[in-house]
């Protein structure tokens, strides 16, 4: 068995080490932050997570479901509220389907538990990754004011998020890396409960306030608050307020009374949480390869951070973990080489196609949600899955609700694109949309386009 050091204990790096760990080896965890059990590390800047099949297919395999299960909301919908204050449900699936809200520092707190369970498991905190010897799998880590440490291992995983140490020394070599920042950033806002603890809010739904160039967003917790998202341009435009022109009280106020007045009984401190919390980026990152050698290998975020709009920023970085493990199952733990070409061929399509896939998502909860077009094609791709649904499942549940790969539920989504384009071209499609010339038209260019 092998020694292992996991750089980053977040939310991938200590569900990857209950997966080492349970195969025998030894692994210890270095995390830059203090330990989210004993401090607010997430405090003001989270944004609610979603677990989804691919989250689950790897809690189950690595044994901690039952224990993220007890944590989690089930959300059946979108709810979307539009600037009259009016709600329109759009349920996720024809079968009534849920994606799970947990709190990310909860979820990250659980499994960090989960992980120190194991005898062969040692966290170690305020750990900053200072450097690391590619070809020797050692690494340098110092805790603040104190001396550097050297570590060796016979594999190190970067863990270490969108802004890797890891991935850094990686990039010193033969190594293609991209970071994109989209234009929005973003700021937290808490949702809080009915006195006497019940929610404001259907809590089985993701409550999105759709306003083009910007939107807010909130996922129950289970203290029957929200943690909820205000996502908005970083500089304002001609077409767009931005961070950088609503600063005052004032400015901050009539923003809110303007765009989302429904809001603001429910969250009665809603300025005084937007002055207060800090603004964060949201930023893509893409590179190319994923591992050095038998050595190396980035895992999540360090090798495929997205924005979070699709919700499987974490899920994504959750079946790095599953096909990891799958991989050393087939090919045996004491051939690294072979599994870490593997997974990295086997991973990069899919991080991409996850991050073209999340900016998608975006453009659709921003403007599309509230467009009766899209509220159409909802429809119409509703009852084709229900009538064929051998034939037909939509893109989202591709995503949400499969194990199909990234890279082709995205190609596929593109597919019904061009056909969902031709099916609303129908000459007064509105009354029509459940009709057989609809089914005859989709179902034909399926086996064409």
């Amino acid at each position: 068995m092998k020694q292992i050091t996991i750089v980053g204990g977040g939310l991938v790096g200590s569900l990857l080490a209950i997966f080492l760990a349970k195969r025998g080896h030894t692994v210890n965890v270095y995390e830059r932050r203090a330990d989210p059990r004993k401090t607010d590390t997430y405090a003001g800047r989270s944004i609610n997570l979603v677990v989804s099949h691919r989250g689950w297919t790897a809690l189950r395999a690595a044994g901690v479901e039952e224990a993220v299960k007890e944590i989690v909301v089930p959300v059946h919908a979108r709810m979307m509220h539009d600037r009259d204050g009016k709600l329109n449900r759009v349920p996720y699936s024809i079968e009534n389907r849920a994606i799970h809200s947990v709190s990310r520092g909860e979820l990250n707190r659980r499994l960090l538990t989960e992980a120190e369970k194991l005898p062969n498991v040692s966290l170690h905190f305020n750990q900053k990754c200072m450097d690391v010897d590619l070809d020797n799998a050692r690494c340098s880590f110092q805790r603040a004011g104190g001396e550097v440490k050297e570590i060796g291992a016979d594999v190190v995983f970067g863990s270490d998020g969108a802004f890797s140490a890891v991935r850094a020394k990686m990039m010193l070599g033969r190594f293609s890396y991209s970071q994109e920042y989209i234009e929005h950033d973003y700021k937290e806002v808490a949702f809080p409960a009915n006195a006497d603890g019940t929610p404001k809010m259907d809590p089985q739904c993701l409550h999105i306030w759709p306003r083009r160039y910007y939107m807010m967003m909130g996922l129950a917790n289970q203290d029957g608050g929200f943690t909820g998202t205000l996502f908005m341009p970083h500089t304002a435009s001609a077409d767009s307020p931005g961070f950088d022109t609503v600063r005052t009280e004032a400015e901050v106020t009539t923003f809110f009374k303007t765009h989302f007045a429904d809001a603001m009984p429910i969250v009665p401190d809603l300025v005084e949480q937007y002055l207060r919390n800090p603004q964060s980026n949201l930023v893509i990152v893409r590179c190319d390869p994923w591992t050095y050698k038998d050595k190396v290998a980035l895992i999540g975020d360090a090798a495929h951070a997205i924005v979070p709009f699709y919700g499987e920023g974490m899920n994504s970085g959750y079946e790095d973990c599953k096909v990891l493990n799958d991989l050393l199952n087939e090919h045996g733990d004491d051939n690294w080489g072979t599994v870490l070409d593997a997974y990295g061929k086997q991973r990069k399509p899919n991080g991409d196609a996850i991050a073209d896939l999340s900016m998608r998502n975006f453009v659709e909860m921003r403007d599309l949600v509230a467009d009766p077009q899209f509220i159409l094609r909802k429809k119409i791709e509703g009852h084709l899955q229900a009538k064929h649904p051998d034939q037909w499942l939509p893109l989202y549940s591709q995503v949400k609700f499969t194990d199909k790969p990234y890279v082709d539920a995205l190609r596929e989504g593109q597919r019904h694109d061009r056909i969902m384009e031709e099916v609303l071209a129908i000459p007064d499609i509105e009354n029509k949309w459940d009709g057989v010339e609809v089914e005859k038209l989709a179902l034909g260019m399926l086996k064409s386009v």
